[in-house]
């Protein structure tokens, strides 16, 4: 058996050769085969990484506009030059098909193409003669080192939501992955020092808790950004706040999809079915609750059972599939528990994915497509986010009814409404208590030229991911108020002796 290879951090420009204290192991979901060990940080390690980018961060901040943009630029190309290398990697270790891996990358590329912007975006405001002869105006500065913390559900785009922004606003950024599925940040920072990216600017320290605190009470460390369940955001968000550091801290989400009678009901069932089971639901902007109002439920679900009854389900190294596996074996048996508890409480099973096998992989860690029927809000297949290919329904008898459900939930993050009636959709889009929302739109993820971020639990800290709040968070505003003396009379002068300058 050859010796498994090991994923070590990124510090100071280069993989580090400190011998690591504690390793991880790294899966092939498909196979269920330990594919490569991860170093695992220790706090010597995560402080020369913060020290590194310390060290690093006061000339890079000082490089021009310009400069930056330049970086950034040749950053993009040299993604676009490896994007199947970076899919193949994604795919192995997170086990999303080669299709959904693409789809990350290219999200990625859409907030790095808007940090390209960096010189229009840092513009300030001027206001002249603010008083008599006193102008004023703003500018805003680097924070200093930011600190990102990712989860494994999306080890591309998550990050790109951060270090691009973060490295054009002039920080130095420490970015700990999970150590799931580690492999695609390395290769994000052999990408950026390709691209020009001075040494220290960018690292990567790998791990767990030990890795995660070290963060975020470190004294050099000025922001913090992450992205995970609601009681890691939460915990995050307390304990980096206390230490000082700014803090966006997105959490979990139980995103609904109201589904109205008059909708076009094929769109709606593609919608539930892309949504609710594309990268086998491990995703914080997955549909995994649907609100059927009216008629529409038994339309919706004999429609879904039609889509599911063809759906392949399969390795990510398989061109024809359109599910993969789920990240790790644990998080497999997870998800089997909560289907096997709503089946105790009574809810209607009318798919179970729990008996699939997928010929050559039966180690892997599958479940299938699975939805429930006739789901109560008491139910914890309905309160709890499941992250994994589970949909619920639920029904309504009116659309106010449906309102009221999805504003009740503790989560904020995303929701949507399929429906064909534009009076419906405008009750909808303003009363519902969410941060962001689609009509006939069942992910709606914002372009990076607006901003991601829920409500509620979903959201903790005041400024959304990446778009106009990541400029405003991975930067410091600074108000300049001037007043200069009038020049004084000097040179030549032709007038009379003591004759007014207005005669």
């Amino acid at each position: 058996m050859s010796e498994l290879r090991t994923v070590t951090h990124w510090i100071g420009g280069r993989p580090d050769d400190e011998p690591p204290q504690r390793l991880g192991d790294v899966y092939d979901p498909a196979t269920g085969e330990v594919q490569a060990r991860v170093a695992f940080a220790s706090e010597a390690d995560v402080d020369r990484a913060v020290e590194t980018a310390a060290a690093a961060q006061p000339e890079w901040g000082e490089t021009s506009l310009t400069r930056r943009a330049e970086v950034l630029f040749r950053f993009r190309q040299l993604l676009l030059d490896h994007v199947e290398e970076l899919a193949r990697l994604i795919s192995s270790e997170h086990g999303k098909v080669r299709f959904d891996a693409m789809g990350e990358i290219r999200a990625g590329l859409d907030v790095l193409e808007f940090a390209c912007g960096i010189p229009h975006l840092l513009k300030g405001e001027f206001s002249e003669n603010v008083s008599t002869n006193i102008d004023t105006y703003s500018i805003r500065q680097p924070v200093g080192v930011a600190a990102g913390i990712t989860p494994f559900n999306f080890p591309m785009m998550v990050p790109m939501w951060m270090v691009p922004i973060a490295l054009a606003c002039g920080n130095a950024f420490v970015l700990k992955p999970s150590e799931k599925d580690p492999s695609a940040s390395l290769l994000l920072a052999r990408l950026l020092k390709e691209a020009g990216l001075p040494d220290g600017v960018f690292n990567v320290v790998h791990g767990d808790k030990v890795a995660v605190d070290s963060l975020l009470t470190h004294p050099r460390v000025d922001a913090v950004s992450s992205v995970g369940s609601t009681p890691v955001a939460r915990y995050i968000y307390s304990t980096a706040s206390a230490n000082g550091k700014r803090v966006q801290s997105l959490g979990g989400a139980k995103n609904h999809m109201v589904v109205m009678p008059d909708c076009d009901m094929d769109l709606a069932a593609d919608s539930a079915v892309n949504a609710g089971y594309g990268s086998t639901g491990q995703r914080c902007m997955a549909v995994s609750a649907v609100v059927a109002v009216g008629a529409a439920g038994d339309q919706l679900i004999e429609k879904v059972r039609e889509r599911l009854a063809v759906l392949r389900v399969g390795p990510g190294s398989d061109p024809e599939a359109q599910m993969g596996p789920l990240v790790t074996a644990e998080a497999r048996d997870r998800v089997v528990a909560a289907i096997e508890a709503g089946v105790r409480a009574g809810a209607t099973l009318a798919v179970d994915g729990r008996d699939l096998k997928v010929e050559g992989y039966e180690n892997g860690f599958f479940v299938g497509p699975t939805i429930f029927d006739h789901v109560t809000p008491d139910l914890s297949i309905y309160r709890d986010e499941i992250f994994g290919p589970v949909l619920v329904v639920v029904r309504a008898d009116r659309l106010e009814d449906a309102i009221s459900l999805v504003n009740a939930n503790p989560y904020g993050n995303g929701t949507a409404i399929f429906t064909n009636d534009g009076g419906a959709a405008r009750m909808f889009q303003h009363e519902v208590q969410v941060g962001m929302v689609g009509v006939n739109v069942p992910i709606p993820v914002p372009l990076p030229f607006y901003s991601f971020g829920g409500w509620k639990a979903s959201l903790f800290g005041s400024l959304h991911m990446y778009g106009p709040d990541g400029v405003a968070f991975f930067t410091r505003g600074k108000v300049v108020t001037t007043r200069w003396p009038e020049p004084a009379a000097r040179g030549v002068d032709l007038g009379f002796p003591g004759a007014s300058r207005s005669s």
